[in-house]
């Protein structure tokens, strides 16, 4: 493995002549007792140490928070995989966003010190590039900062977004931008993202497409596969339906375990999620209820105050088929949310009583 810190890395603009010196500046971080920059010294301190892993937090949105390892070989592979695809070589001035706390900041610190970034920190707020007077040639973001930093993406020549799907109407909102932005599927087990798939520009495609050294395969019931022998030693079997197009890449569909079986028609919410987010404003998400004739039937959750009909959607639910319209409206005046910004979808239902 090469060098954990590239002589060339530079962090707010400043230069460390040695792993000592930026371990100094890491404790001078943590000393500042400020959230972000906390876990920025920590985990800078955690890479250079002598241990051959790093521990990581995953994000809680398909189930309890949980700690695992990862070998530090493999972490500086999938660096390496990202710097390669996407060209960012030595002096990239990058823009870190993202909290350290999860494994989406952790990996722009990684990237940024095994490359020769020059790396600047923001705060992890919803509008990141607001208040900051100069251009990156990269950064990372989740769906919700890009949507409210639309008219400040300019500033950015690269932007990949993770940590979620991407809507429809925001995606529609980037083909107004020069920027090159990307989507990326991953997730902790994965170090990070492990495909892409361009959102704007003579590129934009509907297919994720592999990094380096990744390959794909799909198992009995359709969900992803993934072979990544440089960041992890086994398969990862993943809980995402795919369509496969080939060994390097695939479109994505849904969560097996979201799919909605009513009537013997098998409906993806996450797909019928896609086609409602053109219209409706409030965060919401599609899921299901038993219903004696048709097994399951779909529900539609909303997060607002106002007691909401079937009715006041007629005309947003007329783009769906028959079995995808949802058959009852459910509202609750504010979601529960990972610290990364997911819904956390069970404790939702479970505080309506809906199983």
């Amino acid at each position: 493995m090469k060098s954990l810190l590239h002589p060339k890395f530079k962090l707010n603009g400043e230069a460390f002549p040695s792993a000592e010196a930026l371990k100094e500046c890491a404790n001078h971080f943590i000393e500042k007792a400020k959230d972000d920059e906390v876990a920025i010294g920590k985990f800078i301190l955690e890479w250079l140490d002598n241990n051959d892993f790093i521990t990581v937090k995953t994000s809680g949105s398909t189930g309890i928070p949980k700690n695992i390892t990862l070998q530090k070989e493999h972490v500086f592979n999938s660096a390496e995989a990202t710097v390669s695809y996407f060209d960012l070589k030595e002096g990239t001035k990058a823009l870190l966003c993202l909290s350290s706390n999860y494994i989406a900041g952790k990996m722009m610190l990684v990237r940024a010190m095994t490359a020769g970034w020059d790396l600047h920190i923001a705060a992890t707020e919803k509008n990141p590039l607001e208040n900051i007077n100069s251009d990156f040639d990269f950064t990372a973001m989740v769906p919700y900062q890009v949507f409210h930093s639309l008219a400040d993406l300019y500033k950015v020549k690269k932007l990949i977004i993770g940590g979620g799907a991407v809507p429809w109407k925001l995606e529609e909102e980037l083909q107004k931008c020069e920027t090159d932005i990307f989507a990326t599927y991953g997730m902790t087990e994965t170090i990070s993202h492990i495909a892409v798939r361009p959102l704007n520009g003579k590129e934009k495609s509907t297919v994720f497409s592999a990094l380096p050294k990744v390959n794909f395969s799909q198992s009995k019931n359709g969900c992803l596969q993934i072979h990544a022998p440089e960041i992890s030693e086994e398969t990862v079997a993943t809980n995402d339906v795919v369509e496969l197009i080939s060994p390097i890449s695939f479109k994505f569909l849904g969560r097996i375990d979201n799919v909605i079986n009513t009537g013997g028609v098998k409906v993806h919410p996450e797909a019928v999620e896609e086609r409602l987010s053109l219209h409706i404003k409030q965060p919401f998400f599609i899921t299901s209820e038993k219903d004696g004739a048709l097994g399951e039937r779909v529900i539609l959750i909303i997060e607002s105050e106002k007691q909401l009909k079937l009715e006041d959607y007629t005309k947003v639910f007329g783009t769906l088929s028959a079995y995808e319209k949802p058959k009852k409206v459910y509202n609750r005046p504010q979601f529960i949310y990972t610290e990364t910004g997911k819904i956390k979808r069970a404790e939702v239902l479970k505080k309506l009583s809906i199983k």
